[in-house]
């Protein structure tokens, strides 16, 4: 019955049922299985969206969003069936206004889509997770990405999100001024609520001026000792990186075989640095004068667009490249801590990876304390799916002992569930009252972060 509604209300080509389209919508990149939603509609408009959150309300439907699929921790899968809400339909640039570095986007348009109508104004948009996700999944995850040393996360990078709330309520969370101390701040609060809350359908962004000049530079270590210690003394030296990733051993024989480049299979930081052209070369050189003391070797710089870009592009596939291995499957780890708690938990995930017998790997964005841990193993082997969970948890809980968190950038959705009372401790109780104020029904994403 509830269908026929959805059609009458969106028209038929709004609405499917068909096949190879429920089954696009059951998965995401994550290893949790697949679910098949009852049905997937596509709104092109808020007016769309309000119809079917209606409708899904009157029924006591579960409603799951849906962006490009890329996400890694199962937020799209809709696990209670009911409707998925695609939002690729709504890509579009809603207001742009260069002088004032501000634009204004539906939730469906891709990161990559959005540069290329600015960059040409000499603006553009910063957060830049490895895959080509859509604007509102990472609001949804609060995802960032390798800038995040020099750009924080989404949640530094909007000014105000209109969200549809379950009961049909619309609201605007924030203005187009760059700050305010008015009222309470829900842009924070709906910006990685992974749907639960309510959806979104536009998104105010900031925007950047496009630094005059830019190099990469990439060195390698023995140790991972060295490699870490080095990470810790770039940063205290103040320069503004623009980007600082360590990538361990068997993350750079992956990338090798994934990418065909030849980098030295070694421990490595991968560094990029922007500005004006005179600072970036002072900076550069700082950079290499510090490293010299962690004795760093094969030290390599970029300067063409060309170089810099077949260089990240190798960085940012590693990920696809654990996913994607024949036979195999991999836990992701995305824990953040202090930087002071860097070493110890970085030396304590490669120790915990080498005692389980599994292959895994160890990289991110050290800037900002956060690092990923790619924990390879064979599913139909139950010895070693044990080991990988165990392994896994063993590194959350002692980042979230170290005051740290279960995940950085990828979000919580069905992965990080268990590890919610440890981190949040009163505060879950909270949360899960807002969940109820917000979505009495229980109808907005159920089974994601919140049980």
């Amino acid at each position: 019955m509830y269908i026929k509604k959805l059609i009458a209300a969106l028209g038929e080509s709004k609405v499917s049922q068909n096949e190879t389209v429920l089954f696009h919508h059951s998965k995401d990149e994550s290893i949790h299985p697949p679910a098949y939603p009852d049905v997937v509609c596509f709104p092109e408009s808020r007016k769309d969206v309000e119809d079917i959150l209606a409708i899904a309300s009157e029924y006591n439907i579960p409603v799951t969003p849906f962006g490009a699929g890329t996400g890694l921790e199962g937020q799209a899968i809709p696990i209670h069936k009911g409707i998925t809400i695609s939002f690729e339909k709504m890509n579009k640039v809603v207001e742009y206004s260069p002088e004032d570095m501000r634009i204004v986007v539906q939730p469906g348009i891709t990161r990559t889509a959005l540069n290329q109508r600015v960059n040409r104004d000499g603006l553009f948009f910063p957060i830049d997770p490895g895959a080509d996700a859509t604007i509102g999944g990472m609001v949804a995850t609060n995802a960032s990405g390798t800038t995040a040393v020099r750009y924080g996360s989404m949640r530094d990078q909007i000014l105000d999100l209109e969200v549809v709330l379950a009961d049909g309520t619309v609201i605007h969370t924030g203005t187009n001024a760059k700050k305010s101390s008015s009222g309470y701040h829900l842009t924070g609060l709906f910006t990685g609520s992974e749907g639960t809350l309510g959806l979104i359908t536009q998104v105010t962004l900031k925007l950047h001026g496009i630094p005059e000049y830019s190099m990469m530079a990439r060195c390698t270590f023995e140790s991972l000792e060295d490699c870490i210690g080095a990470v810790q003394t770039l940063l205290l030296s103040g320069i503004p990186f623009m980007r600082i990733e360590l990538i361990d051993s068997v993350s750079i024989e992956m990338m090798n075989q994934q990418s065909g480049h030849s980098f030295p299979v070694k421990h490595s930081i991968f560094m990029e640095f922007a500005g004006f052209k005179r600072a970036v070369e002072e900076e550069v050189k700082l950079a290499s004068e510090i490293l010299l003391d962690f004795h760093a070797s094969d030290w390599a710089v970029a300067r063409s667009e060309k170089e810099k870009s077949e260089v990240w592009k190798a960085r940012h596939e590693l990920s696809y490249a654990f996913q994607h291995l024949d036979g195999l499957e991999e836990i992701g780890g995305d824990v953040c801590v202090p930087i002071s708690r860097l070493p110890e938990l970085v030396t304590f995930a490669r120790e915990r990876i080498d005692q389980s017998g599994l292959k895994g790997a160890i990289w991110g964005h050290v800037g900002d304390g956060n690092f990923h841990t790619s924990i390879i193993y064979n599913p139909n082997i139950e010895r070693e799916r044990n080991a990988a969970m165990e392994t896994n948890d063993a590194i959350v809980h002692l980042a979230i002992e170290a005051g740290g968190t279960c995940t950085g950038e990828h979000g919580v959705g069905l992965g990080k569930k268990k590890f919610q009372q440890k981190e949040h401790g009163a505060a879950l109780d909270v949360m899960k009252r807002m969940k109820q104020f917000y979505d009495p029904k229980g109808i907005l994403n159920p089974g994601k972060i919140l049980d």
